[in-house]
């Protein structure tokens, strides 16, 4: 059980650089049990708005500290989260269900946005461009947007935060954090941590809501004039509907959607490294990450090889329990509604021929079981959406066209993985799939130095890598004329 009087557990919204409380609460639960761990504030339009303005006036004096002193301040927040690893780490697997390894995982990872974009903070390098007139100079600056707001999911429930939020500030801009209604508790420790590393009051808000409110929270972020930028991690369906609330006042909008990532196995490849790159990609957080694979492609060759001893990797490796659990390697689905959908996925695929060879079962509350099917084919669920759950399905292909006719057909592009020991066919198919990310003979790919986004409906900018800091930044020409040559 999570102790309620743990170091970093706080409950209420964090706004203007102090502590709220809303007219109501709502409950934050424990996946793996259902129990309620603890209320939260339900912040709504009034509190949102509130924090938007805290930005705004917090905005006019944050841009003017050097890019040194904004760096020095994220490099202390980094500290902090390093420093408290354990306790964050532990509210991620109450409220989220990930495995304490993979948490204590992901709150390294989180920092690293935030040591990584302190060091960008002073990179923001502007141009001094050659004049076709001898009178002039021409001068390009950076300048950072203004306000953004920081909509995030529950499924990296720190990192997501950090990898925006690093630059924006990195950049001068403030922020208002709206995080998932099942995972606020992240982000207010986070919220606790700015404010002990001396981030100034209103530079970085939190407006923790409940399912209900998030409509009315989420207009007031990507309708109000006095925002100048939203970012936003999650579903394709809800990034389209913040876009056209942002339309009206022309916000600049980064999106990181959804994705369907295929990992093609070519008969080239090393099948003991393809199988574990295959748990790795599909198993972390009970496959519930934005660049898990999805679809499996596994030319015929080697095909019976690699169901074989994936099998065996399953049976050995996976174990399913409570996060807390140093055992666990899958905890829960984030709800019993994400489960469902796994559940109703395997079943159609099974209608339509599908084998069940490991797994298949759905467990109790939010539990599924690790499940591998074989004979799969393209007209099935799984293979037409996003799973977010521990399913494998595997398609046999024969050749190369094939394959990446099949991992194309889709409105999505985000990730994608390949094996082969083919150099030619490596560079043929990392250039024609249509995803933003690409993982040769590698299944585990975020890190803070590269870019992460996706093509298609999978979103518009990027994040991390020194492109991140560009979302938060606008480019203005400064003509310098009536200079005696």
């Amino acid at each position: 059980i999570l102790d309620v009087s743990a170091p970093l557990l706080r409950t209420q919204g964090y706004v203007d650089g102090r502590w709220v409380s809303a007219a109501s609460v709502f409950p934050v639960l424990d996946p793996a049990t259902g129990k309620e761990i603890t209320r939260v504030a339900d912040c709504g339009p009034a509190e949102a708005k509130q924090a938007v303005d805290a930005a705004y006036k917090a905005f006019h004096s944050w841009k003017q500290c050097t890019a040194k002193e904004r760096s020095i301040l994220l490099r202390k927040w980094f500290d902090l989260l390093t420093l408290h690893k354990e306790d964050l780490a532990k509210l991620i697997t109450f409220e989220s269900g990930k495995p304490l390894r993979e948490a204590v995982g992901e709150i390294t990872y989180a920092a690293s946005f935030l040591e990584w974009f302190s060091e960008e903070a002073r990179r923001v390098y502007g141009d001094i461009v050659p004049s076709p007139a001898k009178d002039r100079k021409i001068l390009l600056l950076k300048q950072p947007v203004g306000v953004a707001s920081i909509i995030t999911p529950w499924n990296f429930p720190s990192a997501m935060i950090t990898r925006k939020v690093g630059a924006a500030l990195a950049a001068g801009c403030t922020v208002v954090v709206k995080p998932a209604e099942d995972t606020p508790l992240s982000a207010l420790a986070l919220a606790e941590l700015a404010e002990q590393a001396g981030i100034p009051a209103g530079v970085f808000n939190v407006v923790p809501c409940s399912r209900e409110k998030t409509p009315s929270v989420g207009e007031v972020l990507c309708t109000d004039p006095l925002v100048a930028k939203i970012s936003f991690t999650g579903s394709t369906a809800t990034g389209k509907v913040l876009l056209k609330m942002a339309a009206d006042t022309v916000k600049k909008a980064s999106m990181e959607l959804g994705g369907h990532a295929p990992f093609i196995v070519f008969d080239s490849a090393d099948v003991d490294k393809a199988v574990a790159g295959a748990m790795g990609s599909k198993f972390r957080n009970s496959g519930q990450t934005c660049v898990c694979s999805n679809r499996f492609l596994v030319q015929s060759g080697i095909h019976d090889r690699f169901m074989e001893k994936l099998g065996q990797a399953m049976d050995a490796e996976l174990r399913v329990g409570h996060g807390s659990d140093p055992e666990t390697t899958q905890g829960p689905l984030i709800n019993a509604r994400a489960a469902e959908k796994v559940a109703h996925q395997v079943s159609d695929a099974v209608s339509r021929g599908a084998k069940v060879l490991k797994g298949g079962k759905r467990l109790d509350g939010s539990f599924m079981e690790p499940t591998l099917l074989a004979n799969v084919s393209t007209e099935m669920l799984c293979m037409k959406e996003e799973t977010f759950g521990p399913l494998l399905p595997v398609i046999r292909f024969n050749t190369e066209e094939e394959a990446l006719a099949i991992a194309n057909a889709s409105n999505v592009g985000l990730a994608g993985y390949c094996y082969s020991q083919d150099v030619s066919q490596i560079w043929r198919v990392a250039e024609a799939l249509e995803v933003g990310i690409v993982g040769i003979n590698e299944g585990l790919l975020s890190t803070p130095e590269a870019s992460f986004g996706g093509v298609k409906q999978s979103g518009l900018g990027c994040e991390g890598s020194k492109h991140g800091i560009k979302e938060y930044l606008e480019v203005k020409y400064m003509c310098f004329g009536g200079l005696k040559p």
